[in-house]
């Protein structure tokens, strides 16, 4: 496993080989650096070593996020020791999360999604029809009352449309028809979906960019992309404390392995990847894996239907969407396949 000494200063004093190859740099380089320079901004690998050395004692998280851009993108679980001598030097020891982990959970939040296509169509078609009769009945018997009676037919067809919206909701699960895909500018998605927040549920967030401006265009669908990111900037919203609440967009360019993809039964490299990161709550363990399921929500009132939606979504464009959480830290990374050059100049033509 990779093992890192770090001084008092937070500087790399020792590495073993196995961190050589996990950071992909050799020992010389790697101890001219702190620690601040291999993990990423806001990481608690800081706080790890911060309560190691105040308790005296060895700490652990899982499924950390280590990924950057200079070192690739890496999940672990961290243990922070501390040394006795010298004062204030601490080892740390870093557990790989296997990819096969990471495949296994994206796939399992997919079919999820799929199982809810068949109840879709059934609700839809046996559903639907009697709401809206319900709905013309309590019309017509509103015509036949005095206006101070109005407020119970009033009530009828505000619960009939809202179980026609939830129904709606879920015909979009049964939807599995192919929908053209064009090149799209990830970030003209996020800019609206920033100013929808802010004009909205999200004025008193802070939003922090962070963006990639040589990012290729993504291979999608401007308004489906535009629904899933506003549905993950609105729970991170809904998670924020009341005070000091911020949400963090970012982009980058991440080469790496290749997945099945949803949409063409082909192999697709998935370099575009988008992040939302909030300091709410966090989601409690118990559910995290579980958060992409129909039904599962934190919210009070809540549907559960919208990460499940967002999952669905991100399968059809050939994508895979993770959810890594801590209290005042959690990452949803969405990675999507870039549109080739030969699309972009079809398009743009």
């Amino acid at each position: 496993m990779p093992v890192i000494v770090v001084g008092p200063q937070l500087q790399i004093v020792f590495v073993n080989p196995a961190a050589e190859q996990f950071f992909s740099t050799g020992a010389g380089h790697l101890q001219k650096q702190t620690l601040k320079d291999l993990i990423p901004f806001g990481s608690p690998v800081l706080q790890l070593v911060g309560q190691a050395l105040e308790r005296r004692a060895s700490v652990n998280e899982r499924h950390v996020d280590l990924t950057t851009p200079r070192h690739g993108e890496h999940v672990a679980d961290v243990t922070v020791s501390p040394l006795i001598e010298p004062e204030g030097t601490v080892v740390i020891t870093l557990q790989e999360r296997s990819l096969a982990q990471r495949i296994d959970k994206q796939l399992i939040a997919r079919g999820a999604v799929r199982s809810m296509h068949g109840m879709a169509s059934v609700l839809a078609h046996e559903i639907k029809n009697p709401l809206a009769g319900i709905r013309g009945a309590a019309q017509l018997i509103e015509q036949q009352l005095a206006p101070d009676d109005h407020e119970l037919t009033q009530l009828i067809q505000a619960e009939t449309d809202r179980i026609r919206g939830l129904i709606d909701r879920f015909e979009s699960f049964g939807d599995t028809r192919s929908f053209p895909r064009a090149p799209v500018n990830i970030h003209e998605v996020l800019d609206r979906v920033r100013r929808v927040a802010e004009s909205s549920f999200g004025r008193n967030v802070k939003f922090i960019e962070s963006f990639d401006p040589s990012l290729p265009r993504v291979l999608g669908d401007h308004d489906q992309l535009i629904q899933v990111f506003l549905n993950l900037v609105r729970n991170a919203a809904d998670a924020l404390p009341e005070q000091g609440g911020e949400i963090t967009l970012t982009t980058g360019y991440r080469p790496g392995v290749k997945f099945g993809a949803a949409v063409a039964g082909e192999r697709v490299s998935l370099p575009l990847e988008v992040t939302v990161r909030d300091n709410g709550q966090g989601i409690p363990s118990d559910l995290m894996p579980y958060i992409f399921d129909p039904f599962v929500t934190t919210k009070r009132g809540g549907s559960g239907l919208g990460l499940a939606l967002v999952a669905k979504i991100i399968g059809d464009h050939g994508g895979v969407i993770e959810c890594d959480s801590v209290p005042r830290r959690t990452v949803f990374r969405i990675l999507l396949p870039k549109a080739s050059t030969g699309v972009e100049e079809t398009t743009n033509a």
